[in-house]
């Protein structure tokens, strides 16, 4: 099912490809990589293509993001397969001053299975605030998109097809975000979540991409981190909430040499089965049947179902929101009738709903209350249910003014100062609260996150080093 998928995109690729620029530099230079944060392991890494050549989409950089099945099968999950410099660009335009390169790697599907993955990973060019060992930032955007040109590590780079034209305007919105997390001195990665065939809304899978990828981070050299000992944070909004939340609630099984020391997340999308009932008939009904089909992707039972029960009509709008990015897939017939669906689907979107297990780490949530996309219940009942376990360890403000959209915006420097606090070593609460704000704005600690993140962006528009 998955190579199926992945061909129907390739060849929808293409379409956009006729405008991009071909060129890539086969020079290369050697760099460490450990599987396990042992005795590294050399790997290449290829040269940053000169500004005037732009990136190759993924659907023709199939040697980097698509390696042969036998290579991503030999390595352990996070161990890296290739890597290569890149510049960054805001607007895909004006140059990033960091350093940054893009690393290919071996993760894992639900069901076990080796995959590639791809993330981005990123360095400010001056130390840390207290001149200690420098913590990684996973940072998960909210791609929501069913195409592999879609994926921040295309979105972010200098000379790429703007994301104003292809849609992918979360994506080059929240790079601004990205920014402002490495103005705090902060490294980065930022994975492509969503995988190869891209999967929006499967948590499961978006969940093992995340965690490989700060592996792949910590076992790459360039970044200069202090191996497993790096102490680690995760951060996602809406889409990016998706693989955010389920990172943390598997992290003990499936990654518990990771120093995940807290999550923060918003928006938190924890059962896609209650977003498709907020969205029927409604505004967000195009963003949600898009991730019916990314799930379906992953889930073959869903995905038979559809292919046998689905009407004319809705396999006309299916294919044509295969391989849109957020703005356009979600602009592709809103308001629609979803609702009603077969068991079958409900159970599907239960696997990929949060909750199954609760997260050992610190937890920092924030939701908008009145939410138009993502309801607030089942917000409720997440907390509520990871705090019944008395070890846990969950902050969760709702904010009453704000609305999905701008709720984000106001919300990231509380999740800012949140992280510096977990990264400094300040220990968090035990047990739960909860806070109900007029608006987190309103919130006086926060304004210097936004003095220093607004001038941090401006100088880096003139080619300041951005964290220096």
């Amino acid at each position: 099912m998955g190579r199926r998928w992945t061909t129907d995109r390739q060849r929808g690729g293409f379409a956009i490809a006729v405008i991009a620029v071909i060129g890539q530099i086969a020079l290369s230079a050697p760099a460490s990589a450990a599987p396990d944060g042992g005795v590294p392991t050399q790997v290449q890494v290829q040269p940053a293509l000169p500004p005037a050549v732009a990136p190759l989409l993924p659907a023709l950089d199939q040697a980097f993001y698509e390696p042969p099945a036998g290579v991503v099968e030999s390595k352990e999950p996070g161990e890296i397969i290739a890597a290569r410099t890149v510049n960054l660009g805001t607007l895909n335009l004006i140059p990033t001053n960091v350093d940054a390169w893009q690393i290919s790697y071996r993760s894992n599907n639900a069901a076990g299975e080796a995959i590639p993955a791809v993330t981005t990973v990123i360095k400010p060019r001056g130390d840390t605030r207290d001149g200690g060992p420098r913590p990684l930032l996973s940072f998960q955007m909210a791609e929501d998109s069913l195409g592999s040109y879609c994926a921040p590590s295309y979105v972010m780079q200098q000379g790429a097809l703007p994301w104003l034209v292809t849609g992918a305007a979360t994506g080059g919105a929240q790079f601004l975000e990205v920014q402002a997390a490495l103005a705090q001195g902060w490294a980065l990665s930022v994975p492509d979540h969503q995988g190869p065939n891209s999967s929006f809304a499967s948590g499961p899978v978006a969940a093992r991409i995340t965690l490989d990828g700060i592996r792949a981070a910590e076992n790459f050299e360039p970044m200069e981190l202090q191996g497993r000992s790096t102490r680690v944070g995760l951060l996602g909004y809406s889409g990016g909430s998706i693989p955010t939340g389920h990172a943390a609630e598997i992290r003990r099984t499936y990654a518990p040499e990771l120093n995940v020391v807290g999550v923060a997340e918003g928006g938190v999308a924890a059962d896609l089965g209650a977003l498709l009932d907020n969205a029927n008939n409604a505004l967000g009904a195009g963003i949600v049947a898009a991730g019916v089909i990314g799930v379906s992707r992953e889930d073959s039972e869903l995905a038979g179902f559809i292919d046998q029960h689905i009407s004319p009509a809705g396999r006309a709008l299916f294919a044509a929101k295969d391989n849109l990015c957020m703005l356009w897939t979600s602009a592709a017939v809103p308001f629609l009738n979803i609702k009603g669906f077969h068991p079958t689907v409900r159970a599907a979107l239960s696997r990929a709903a949060m909750g199954k297990s609760v997260p050992d780490v610190p937890m920092y949530i924030y939701q908008s209350n009145p939410d138009w996309l993502v309801p607030v219940g089942p917000v409720n009942k997440l907390v509520d249910t990871y705090c019944q376990d008395p070890s846990a360890s969950v902050v969760y403000t709702r904010d009453h003014f704000s609305e999905h959209v701008s709720m984000e915006v106001v919300a990231l420097p509380s999740a800012l100062l949140w992280l510096r606090d977990r990264f400094a070593g300040v220990p968090a609460q035990q047990g739960c609260s909860t806070f109900d704000a007029g608006s987190m704005a309103l919130d006086q600690r926060t304004w210097p996150v936004w003095e220093d993140a607004v001038g941090e962006l401006v100088a880096g528009l003139f080619g300041k080093p951005i964290g220096n």
